[in-house]
C-alpha cells in the first residue's frame, strides 16, 4: 500500500517527430479517454482514505524584467485527511495548519487553494472556486479530441519493484487559442491508457479574474497496489499583475503537495462527504497538530524542491507548443513603468520631472512594444524611449535618458528623490546618453543567462540646474562629451530564490568601445553558520578599464552602498574593488498587528566591514585613488520585515561615524 517506483529512466523518443493530430496520437488519446469514462465505474477501487502534506507560499516579485526569485511573503503548512468514493465522491479535512508571515498581509486564499485536485480535475477544470477559471474543458474528457489537438512526444519507462510501466507523453493544444482551454503535456500509460502525469498552463481566455498573468499546474500520479495511478505530488503556480499600471511587481501563490498513506475499500459511508468538499477542524485542534519540525525549518526543506520545481520548465514547454501565441491573461495596452521613480522623480540636473508610459503586447507573435517619456521642469527637457521585444529574447531600443555613473546604485529612487528635494542630498552624479540599442538574450540552464548588446550613443554633460528645500547640492562631475560606439557580453546567474539557506549570485560584463575595454562584475555569496538562522552575506564588486575609458564609465566608491565611514564618491579610477562581509542574525523583536495582518516578532541585526579600493584616477574628474591600503568601514545593520535598513558605519582611517536609512536593495528596481 505505497508507492514502488524507484527509479525514472528516459528511453530513446519513439514520437517526438510525430505531426499533431497524427493516428497514432489521436488513438492514444481516445484510449485515455475511453479509460477515464470507465474508471469511474472499476469496481476494484471503492473508495480511499490518504494524507496529503502541504505548503502555501505568497510570494513577492520585483524589478525590471521580472527576473529576479520572489521575496516569502507569507507561508502556509497544512495537513490534510483525503477521502473519495466512486464514482466522484470528495471530502478533505484540514487537521493542521500553521503559518508564518515575513511582511505584513490579509491574504485570504481560496477554499480550493488549501486542498489538492481529486480525480484530475474530472470532465472540466476549476480554480479558485470559479473566480479564477471555470469550465474549462479538460482535453481527455468526451469529445476532447473535437476540441483539442494531440501530437507524440517521448516515451519514458518508470522501473517499479514489479515490472516496468511504459508512458508516452502527449502533447495538447486546442484546435483554436480563442477559447478556454489547457495548453501543455499529457502523460499516458502506453498498457493502460491511465493518465500519469498533467504539465499545462491555459490559453488567455480561460482566466475570468483580470489580474490573473497565468497559472501553471503539474499534477503526478502514482501508481498503487500495482493498479491504480492515484494523487502523488501536485504543484501549482498562480501569477498576478496590477490591472491598471503595468509595473514590474507580480504577487504569486505557490503551493506544493505530497500525498501519501492510502488506505483502500474501508466501506466509506455516503453520509461522510455531505457538505463543502473541503473543511476544516476547530483552530484549538489545527493548532495542536504535532508537528515534526519547526516551521522555519520545514520551509527550508521544502524550499529547495520549490524552487527546483517543474513549473518553470512547464511554462518553457507550454510556450514551445504554443509557438508565438500568447498566453498571458493580462491586457494587450496598458499603461506602463519599470518603477515609481520613471512616473516622479527629483534630482539636481532636472529638478522635478514627470513622467508616463505604455507598453503594447501583440496577441499571437509574441512582440511587446514599450514606450516612455519624461520631462524635467528644472532643465526644461524632454526624455524618453521606445523598445521593441520579442519573446525570442532580441530588443531593438532607441533613448534619451538621463544615467548615473555608477554599474550598480546605491540607493532606492525613492529616497533619493525625497533627500534632494528635501536637504541637497542627491546620491548620483549624472550624465545625458541619447542613441539606440539592439540586444540579445538567451537562457543558461535554469538559473543563468546571457545578454549581448551593441550601441551607439551621444554623450553629453549636465549642469545642476535645480535648488533644494533645504541646504544645497555639490556640483555634477564634468564628462567627456562625444559619440560612443560599444558591444557588451553579460554573464549572470541570477539568485536562487525565496528561504534558502545558501546562495550564490552574480554577473560579470564585458564591454568593448572604440578606444577602450572595461571589465566589471558583482556577486552575493550567503551561507548558513551552524544550524541556526545565522547567515554570512558577501558581497564582491570589481572593475577595471584601459587607460582611454571615458569617465562617464570609471569606477566609483565611497559613503552610502559602497563605503559608509568615507564621503560619498571620494574614490574612483580605471581599477576598483569592493568587499562587503555582514553577519546577519535574527533577534527578538515586538509584533504589530493591524487586523488579521501581524508583522514577525524578528528583526535581522547585520554587524559588517567593507573593505574598498581604487587605482588609476581619471584627469579632471574628482574621484582620486585610495591612498595606499584599503579603505575600511566597520558598520552595524538592523533590518526589519525585510524591507528596512538602518545602518551605522565608521570609516577607520577616515575616523568618521555616518548613518543611513533606506529600504532594502530587493525593492530598488520598482522605487
Amino acid at each position: 500500500m505505497r508507492w514502488c517506483a524507484v527509479l525514472l529512466l528516459l528511453l530513446p523518443a519513439t514520437g517526438s517527430a510525430q505531426d499533431w493530430n497524427g493516428d497514432s496520437a489521436l488513438a492514444l488519446a481516445r484510449r485515455a479517454i475511453d479509460r477515464r469514462a470507465h474508471a469511474a465505474v472499476d469496481t476494484a477501487l471503492r473508495d480511499y482514505k490518504a494524507q496529503a502534506h502541504g505548503f502555501l507560499f505568497f510570494l513577492g516579485q520585483f524589478g525590471e524584467g521580472l527576473t529576479e526569485p520572489p521575496r516569502l511573503i507569507k507561508a502556509d503548512q497544512l495537513e490534510l485527511e483525503v477521502y473519495w468514493k466512486a464514482p466522484a465522491l470528495s471530502k478533505q479535512r484540514i487537521i493542521g495548519w500553521r503559518d508564518r508571515t515575513e511582511l505584513p498581509t490579509d491574504i485570504n486564499y481560496h477554499r480550493d487553494h488549501l486542498g489538492i485536485v481529486q480525480n484530475n480535475f474530472g470532465r472540466a477544470i476549476r480554480l479558485g472556486e470559479g473566480d479564477e477559471v471555470r469550465d474549462v474543458p479538460h482535453p481527455l474528457a468526451p469529445g476532447g479530441t473535437e476540441l483539442y489537438d494531440f501530437a507524440l512526444g517521448d516515451t519514458t519507462a518508470i522501473v517499479l519493484s514489479e515490472r516496468a510501466v511504459r508512458v508516452v507523453e502527449l502533447r495538447v493544444r486546442p484546435k483554436t487559442f480563442a477559447q478556454a482551454a489547457i495548453v501543455g503535456t499529457l502523460f499516458v500509460d502506453v498498457e493502460s491508457a491511465d493518465l500519469v502525469r498533467m504539465a499545462f498552463n491555459f490559453t488567455p481566455k480561460a482566466y475570468l479574474d483580470p489580474q490573473l498573468e497565468d497559472v501553471s499546474i503539474v499534477l503526478d500520479n502514482a501508481l498503487w497496489e500495482g493498479r491504480f495511478w492515484l494523487p502523488f505530488r501536485q504543484e501549482v503556480e498562480i501569477r498576478r499583475r496590477a490591472t491598471w499600471l503595468d509595473i514590474p511587481t507580480r504577487g504569486i501563490i505557490r503551493g506544493r503537495w505530497e500525498i501519501d498513506g492510502y488506505r483502500f475499500n474501508l466501506g466509506l459511508a455516503d453520509g461522510w462527504f455531505r457538505g463543502d468538499e473541503i473543511t476544516a477542524l476547530p483552530k484549538v485542534q489545527r493548532d495542536s497538530f504535532p508537528w515534526r519540525t519547526p516551521l522555519s525549518a520545514a520551509i527550508q526543506n521544502v524550499a529547495e524542491p520549490v524552487r527546483e520545481n517543474d513549473l518553470q520548465r512547464v511554462r518553457a514547454e507550454v510556450s514551445r507548443i504554443a509557438g508565438r501565441r500568447a498566453l498571458t491573461g493580462l491586457k494587450r495596452q496598458r499603461l506602463g513603468a519599470r518603477a515609481l521613480s520613471e512616473l516622479v522623480h527629483v534630482d539636481r540636473v532636472e529638478g522635478l520631472a514627470v513622467g508616463a508610459g505604455f507598453v503594447w503586447r501583440t496577441p499571437n507573435d509574441g512582440f511587446e512594444l514599450r514606450g516612455l517619456g519624461s520631462y524635467g521642469f528644472a532643465d526644461r527637457a524632454g526624455k524618453g524611449s521606445v523598445a521593441l521585444t520579442s519573446a525570442d529574447g532580441f530588443e531593438l531600443a532607441a533613448y534619451r535618458q538621463v544615467r548615473d555613473i555608477a554599474d550598480v546604485p546605491v540607493i532606492a529612487p525613492l529616497l533619493n528623490s525625497i533627500g534632494a528635494q528635501e536637504f541637497g542630498d542627491d546620491f548620483g552624479d549624472y550624465y545625458r546618453a541619447t542613441g539606440v540599442r539592439f540586444g540579445a538574450r538567451a537562457g543558461i540552464g535554469t538559473r543563468g543567462e546571457s545578454r549581448f548588446s551593441i550601441s551607439r550613443e551621444r554623450v553629453a554633460s549636465l549642469a545642476v540646474r535645480a535648488s533644494p528645500a533645504t541646504g544645497r547640492f555639490r556640483p555634477n562631475p564634468l564628462m567627456r562629451d562625444g559619440d560612443y560606439s560599444t558591444a557588451a557580453l553579460t554573464i549572470r546567474r541570477r539568485s536562487e530564490g525565496f528561504a534558502v539557506r545558501r546562495d550564490v549570485a552574480g554577473e560579470a560584463s564585458l564591454e568593448v568601445g572604440e578606444r577602450y575595454t572595461r571589465m566589471s562584475g558583482v556577486a552575493h555569496w550567503l551561507v548558513p553558520i551552524g544550524r541556526g538562522q545565522t547567515r554570512v552575506l558577501t558581497r564582491v564588486q570589481f572593475g577595471a578599464a584601459s587607460s582611454e575609458v571615458p569617465p562617464h564609465r570609471a569606477f566609483v566608491l565611497g559613503g552610502r552602498g559602497t563605503l559608509l565611514g568615507d564621503a560619498f564618491r571620494e574614490w574612483g579610477g580605471r581599477r576598483a574593488a569592493l568587499v562587503h562581509i555582514e553577519w546577519r542574525t535574527p533577534v527578538p523583536f515586538f509584533r504589530l498587528r493591524a487586523g488579521p495582518a501581524r508583522t514577525p516578532g524578528t528583526i535581522t541585526l547585520a554587524p559588517y566591514t567593507a573593505l574598498g579600493w581604487t587605482a588609476d584616477p581619471l584627469p579632471f574628474t574628482p574621484w582620486g585613488a585610495t591612498p595606499p591600503g584599503t579603505r575600511v568601514t566597520l558598520g552595524l545593520g538592523a533590518e526589519w520585515l525585510g524591507l528596512f535598513r538602518l545602518e551605522a558605519g565608521y570609516g577607520v582611517q577616515s575616523r568618521q561615524l555616518h548613518v543611513a536609512f533606506d529600504v532594502t536593495r530587493d525593492f530598488w528596481d520598482i522605487l
